[in-house]
């Protein structure tokens, strides 16, 4: 088929872009390179079946595809906070452009949405149909309600026109080409274990995430794209083992040898105090589960920001 992703230069994407390649696809990756960087996606740019754009999906944007997968937005809090408007824009506005290529050359679309979409949740864990806990005017609702935006966006083209919709809920993920300085507990942690420097955990660490490796998390995505069940989703996917942000840090610090110490921050706003996949429904509909043990995963990641941090 003839695949396009949107962010397919950023952390998921480009492991999506490479996945899609090595299956036969030919694969058309979209990126502005707000997040993503060319260094993720250097090894495919000899492959004949892979084509790279550089375009913002805030603009239109015209292309014959059988496949969109809608993954361009900043997704990390440091990210998505330095340029709110631009970040709402991307979700709204990029997740309409994307849905009228799909109504216009009868392309099935997947969006990928997010846990954040149910914010500071009041129910653990968090299954699919629950509505959400979000701060509508918080520093940020500019992506919780702008994905939440997308997902209703693709189910009226859905309902209305008739598009071809996948919808995922993506909690915590990591693995190699994490970007280095979006503010993310995993790659924050592994670079400030492998330099010897205090690990930061804000609060308590108490406060629980549950970390699902990239190469599980793409394998979902695939799932729930092919699905031939008529299956739209939403579908959570992620890891349901629960890691306190403390235990994590813990962690890593083994895994790397490092010497670092753990300092304690002051919470930021409406952090949230749990959050951990319901992902039953997808091992219902999907037979999907993660595979790649913690440990491993960490491994993987922790070596892979070492080479990076020897090649200066």
């Amino acid at each position: 088929m003839r695949i396009l992703v949107t962010g397919g230069a950023g952390f998921l994407g480009s492991h999506l872009c490479e996945r899609l390649i090595n299956e036969g696809h030919d694969v058309i990756c979209l990126d502005n390179f707000f997040t993503g960087s060319r260094d993720n996606i250097i090894h495919l740019l000899d492959n004949r079946r892979f084509e790279l754009i550089r375009h913002d999906i805030v603009e239109p944007i015209l292309l014959e595809v059988d496949r969109i997968y809608n993954l361009a937005c900043p997704a990390s809090p440091v990210h998505y906070q330095y340029n709110p408007v631009k970040t709402v824009k991307t979700s709204v506005m990029g997740t309409i452009n994307m849905l009228g290529m799909a109504k216009r050359v009868k392309a099935r679309i997947l969006q990928a949405s997010t846990s954040e979409v149910y914010g500071d949740p009041q129910v653990h864990p968090q299954t699919e149909d629950y509505w959400g806990h979000v701060n509508p005017i918080g520093i940020r609702s500019c992506y919780d309600e702008g994905k939440r935006v997308a997902e209703t966006l693709m189910m009226d083209y859905h309902r209305q026109n008739g598009v071809d919709i996948r919808i995922v809920r993506i909690f915590n993920t990591y693995g190699p080409r994490m970007a280095e300085n979006d503010g993310r507990v995993v790659s924050n942690f592994i670079l400030q274990a492998l330099k010897n420097q205090e690990i930061t955990v804000f609060g308590d660490g108490s406060q629980t995430r549950s970390f699902c490796y990239v190469d599980d998390l793409i394998e979902g995505m695939i799932r729930m794209m092919e699905n031939q069940q008529g299956f739209i989703g939403p579908v959570n996917l992620g890891n349901p083992q629960e890691n306190s942000i403390l235990e994590f840090a813990e962690k890593i610090v083994s895994i790397t040898g490092s010497a670092s110490r753990i300092a304690f921050k002051p919470l930021p706003q409406d952090d949230p105090k749990q959050r951990r996949p319901d992902i039953s429904l997808a091992a219902e509909q999907l037979g999907w589960q993660p595979l790649v043990p913690l440990a491993t995963g960490l491994k993987r990641t922790a070596d892979y920001f070492a080479a990076r941090s020897s090649r200066g």
